[in-house]
Order: structure tokens, then sequence, then C-alpha cells
């Protein structure tokens, strides 16, 4: 082998993850699997695709070995095959922000006004009620210290059980995960200050702070 052939054999290999990437269906499958090992169906229900079109995907994904999956009787459950998976799509998301004109528009037409900068400082200090609006699965296999657990689709039933007199802050899946934007949404419809922390449990581990894991 010479250095020309090993060079073209090693960006091959790279361009494996670039091809298995280059879809949008299945960078939201990994930002999903970002926060639990979750089966197809669960997959295929929270990113609005059909069982056959997710599963295509996620064999895509498996074939470039992001994903492992396991088989238990008729159910196939996958996961996020290293945690350099989650790191590298947090860079890939920064470095789309930066260099990318929509994704700033995007996310200024969308998220800015339900957003409060100066919050992350305001939830570490416990200064907030911190709600996770994730699935209970994913609560469970990772999250912020001091949520509460409330899915969304339960929200408007535990409303009783919030604060008025104190700021709520809602987090789901990270800067662009619409769930925690609908619960911020309906917290303001029924007169709570509700903000949204933009983190979710990957970027929040990035930034050196702990991982609560369990009920």
């Amino acid at each position: 082998m010479n250095g020309r052939q090993f060079q073209n054999l090693l960006f091959e290999q790279l361009a494996r993850v670039g091809k298995a990437l280059a879809s949008p269906r299945r960078l939201e499958l990994l930002d999903v699997l970002a926060q639990a090992p979750r089966t197809v169906e669960v997959l295929a229900a929270a990113t609005s695709m059909t069982v056959a079109n997710a599963s295509h995907h996620l064999r895509l994904l498996h074939a470039a070995r992001l994903v492992d999956a396991d088989k238990q009787g008729l159910f196939v459950t996958y996961r996020v095959a290293d945690t350099e998976v989650p790191t590298f799509l947090r860079a890939m998301r920064k470095l789309a922000e930066h260099r990318l004109p929509d994704v700033e528009r995007l996310t200024r037409e969308f998220l800015t006004t339900r957003t409060g900068k100066p919050l992350l400082r305001r939830v570490r200090e416990g200064r907030v009620t911190l709600l996770d609006v994730r699935p209970p699965e994913e609560f469970k296999a990772g999250h912020i210290p001091g949520a509460i657990s409330v899915p969304l689709e339960d929200l408007k039933q535990r409303l009783k059980d919030l604060p008025h007199h104190r700021e709520i802050a809602a987090y789901a899946r990270g800067p662009y995960c619409s769930l925690a934007v609908q619960a911020v949404d309906l917290l303001r419809q029924e007169g709570f200050r509700a903000l949204r922390l933009e983190d979710g449990v990957p970027d929040w581990r990035s930034r050196g702070f702990k991982i609560a894991v369990g009920k």
C-alpha cells in the first residue's frame, strides 16, 4: 500500500460517518437516542415517522457504527454506540449555528421569545422550578439535578401542583426540541412565569455539570 492508497482508504472510512449523517431524519433519531435507549416503535413516534422508515434509517446508522442494537423478542432497542456520538452532534450543531445564517434566523423566529439567557445560573442556584418535559424513560436515564419529571402530555393535568409565585423553567432534549417550547407556551397561557432552558442533558454534561439518574 502506498501513501495515496492509504489516504483514499482512510477518507473513504471517514466518509461513512458523513454519509450516515447526511439525512435530517437520522440526525433527529440520534438526537432522541442521545437522551436514552429507545425501541424502534418509540423512536418512530417521537420523530413522526413510520416504523418501517425509522427502521431503515436506524439500520444505516448501525452500519456506520453510530448506534448499537439489542433484540429482545419482537422488539429492537437502539442506543448511541459511544458517548462521543452526542459530543460530535453538539459540535456539529455549534458549527452550523456559527456558519449557517438560516439556523440563526430560525432559532430567532421560533425560540428567542421563550428563552431566558441568564436562566442557566438561576437553575444552578435552585431559584427556579425546573421541569423535565421529556418522556419518563428519558428522565430516568439521566436528568438535570433538581428537575421534576412532568412529561408534556401530563402537564395540563399537573398545573395545579406547580407554584404560581415561582419562575418555572422547562427543558427537553436540547436547544431545538419543541417539547419545551410547547410546555412554555402552555404555562404562559395559564398565567405562569415560564421560560425555556436551552440545555438538554447532553449540553448539561458537556459543561462539566453532574447528571442525576433514576426517578
